[in-house]
């Protein structure tokens, strides 16, 4: 067996992991359909009581006019920087290095839409409202993810927002913001969704991510704009016959862990906290400003792999069943704190920390 089968094993079969909701199995989906009325009618492409419902709900929540729900968020932001593009006859758009439409898409912003992309900032920082007012190409619209996941879920300050929202709408620059762990972000700006929202001409959520749904993604604006989105939705292919299974799992744990955002931050810095103080182990950020971070090793992924191996058979304990390579001398692994790291005892979480720190010293 390969090692990194043998590390993904050991996680797996440990009594206790420390990172997410839980295992994305077909239970997920169980538990949100049992209560429902299984007389309950479907949508059918993209109208019905069951997507008219939530997308009313969500626009609520966002504070913007409406909302449709799209099942992917890849679709949603293509579709919605294209719609801002068409608008003001220009196929430009700015957003960081590291953004997911640049990374993670194939291309399809510039294959399918023929949208020239300007990338701001470095891969290392977010965004500052100065890399705006220094950009020498005009622009169509700008893309803010909050936070940046990429870079440990970094985030401007509150501040910058408001000044960069500012900017733009003085110089008729659209502002859209990748807002796929939106609600994980509230508590350290101690905003409602809402007020952030209000800085935003566009905003796209996921329901899957900190939500813990089975697939999907929200995007929210005004009502012309939604509409577009609507005629962009069906030529994409996104107008399934029926999106509903996803639409009420979003709905049910939306409804069971809006309001546990606050208790999720807490426990991810605490949870930093653990790391940091741990030979050759640090966060980025130092401290977490949402529910997830980056833990960076002063080891190669392979030596990691080993030395977690032993610490989860060891322990009981799983704290990651993924570790990415960063160079030769270093390693890292994405935490994002959900249900269930309230479930670990207390005493076997810390002596699982002592014996990281105990194996790192020994490297």
């Amino acid at each position: 067996m390969k090692l990194s089968e043998t590390f993904t094993n050991a996680f797996k079969q440990a009594d206790y992991h420390v990172s997410g909701h839980g295992s994305r199995n077909l239970q997920v989906l169980k538990d949100a359909l049992e209560s429902y009325d299984g007389g309950m009618e479907s949508d059918m492409y993209g109208s019905g009581k069951v997507i008219k419902d939530f997308q009313e709900k969500m626009a609520e929540v966002l504070g913007k006019e409406d909302a449709v729900f799209f099942p992917s968020g890849t679709m949603a932001q293509q579709i919605a920087l294209r719609i801002w593009c068409d608008e003001k006859g220009l196929k430009r758009v700015a957003y960081h290095p590291l953004c997911h439409l640049e990374i993670h898409e194939e291309d399809g912003l510039k294959e399918l839409h023929h949208i020239e992309p300007v990338l701001l900032a470095d891969e290392k920082r977010v965004i500052t409202l100065e890399d705006v007012v220094n950009m020498k190409e005009e622009i169509a619209c700008l893309l803010l993810e909050l936070p940046q996941r990429e870079i440990g879920g970094q985030l401007p300050d509150y501040t910058t927002l408001e000044e960069t929202s500012a900017y733009c709408r003085e110089k008729g620059i659209k502002l859209h913001m990748d807002g796929a762990r939106l609600f994980e972000i509230l508590p350290f700006y101690q905003k409602s969704a809402e007020e952030v929202c209000s800085l935003f001409d566009s905003v796209y959520v996921s329901v899957y991510k900190g939500i813990g749904g089975v697939a999907g993604a929200i995007l929210a604006g005004d009502v012309d704009f939604i509409e577009k989105s609507k005629v962009w939705k069906r030529r994409h292919g996104g107008d399934l016959i029926s999106l509903y299974p996803y639409i009420l799992s979003a709905d049910y744990y939306f409804n069971q862990r809006q309001g546990k955002m606050e208790q999720y931050y807490k426990e991810a810095k605490e949870l930093a906290g653990l790391y940091n103080d741990c030979h050759g182990v640090s966060t980025r950020p130092a401290e977490p400003v949402s529910n997830m971070f980056h833990v960076h090793f002063e080891a190669p992924k392979e030596t990691m792999e080993t030395l977690l191996t032993k610490l989860y058979e060891e322990t009981g304990i799983g704290l990651s069943g993924h570790i990415r390579q960063v160079n030769e001398q270093s390693s890292y692994y994405e935490v994002s704190v959900g249900d269930l790291y309230g479930k670990v005892p207390e005493e076997k979480l810390k002596g699982a920390f002592q014996k990281l720190d105990e194996l790192m010293k020994g490297l």
